[in-house]
């Protein structure tokens, strides 16, 4: 976990976590619960959650309300006036780590937004860069949400694994934006959202007809013979 070691995760207790599809989907599969036991909607009217990443949602109970689909917040067991991400395991300050030690329950299955802070990809190259950290999460300068004890360089950044989920994580928001576009056409209501998001997924691997394939060479085919006249010229 690297920078993350020891910290009191501010992060899990500043900020709204935006889900996409994939996210849900995982997280269903991984811990065994539904989506009603972690997942929620949070108001979003001036953007700041949504920012470029997230889609807005819009349901048949609040129609003009724009959302965006987040993980659960909870009362903080620590800090009693805040909240923090419900799957965030909390330990008590000690004279070490007065602000405590603090863990993600789900650090394998946890959402892309989480993976890939604080990173995102360069707009001309498209090389991994890291983003500047502020030092607070929230306006409001109590310690839980000051956020990482230093800034990050490139050796806390796996360069494989890093990219990696860069890549996945703008695949799956894009796509998750085409799928509120689908909603929003007819907006329904807020208890069925997760079906319908189940349904989506479900059907996104789609066949391909022996029509349509019949002028091409199957991609294996073209492939094996690459690599015999590899062998060939060896």
């Amino acid at each position: 976990m690297g920078i993350c070691q020891g910290c009191h995760a501010g992060c899990c207790r500043s900020f709204a976590i935006p889900l996409t599809g994939a996210d849900i989907i995982t997280l269903e599969r991984e811990t065994g619960k539904t989506f009603w036991d972690f997942g929620c909607r949070w108001e979003d009217p001036e953007g700041s959650i949504a920012a470029d990443y997230a889609p807005h949602f819009y349901f048949q109970d609040e129609p003009q309300t724009p959302f965006v689909i987040c993980l659960k917040h909870e009362q903080s067991r620590i800090f009693k006036k805040s909240t923090c991400c419900s799957f965030l395991k909390e330990t008590p300050p000690d004279k070490d780590h007065p602000l405590g030690q603090s863990q993600c329950g789900i650090y394998h299955a946890r959402p892309s937004a989480c993976r890939v802070f604080p990173t995102k990809f360069d707009v001309d190259n498209e090389l991994p860069i890291i983003h500047p950290v502020p030092e607070y999460g929230r306006e409001d300068h109590q310690p839980e949400f000051k956020l990482c004890p230093r800034q990050w360089t490139p050796a806390d950044v796996d360069p494989i694994n890093g990219t990696s989920d860069l890549i996945i994580a703008r695949y799956e928001a894009r796509f998750f934006k085409q799928i509120a576009k689908l909603w929003n056409r007819k907006v329904g209501p807020w208890s069925v959202f997760p079906d319908f998001v189940r349904n989506v997924y479900q059907n996104r691997v789609q066949p391909i007809s022996e029509e349509s394939f019949a002028d091409e060479e199957p991609y294996v085919l073209k492939m094996s013979a690459y690599d015999a006249q590899k062998r060939r010229c060896a």
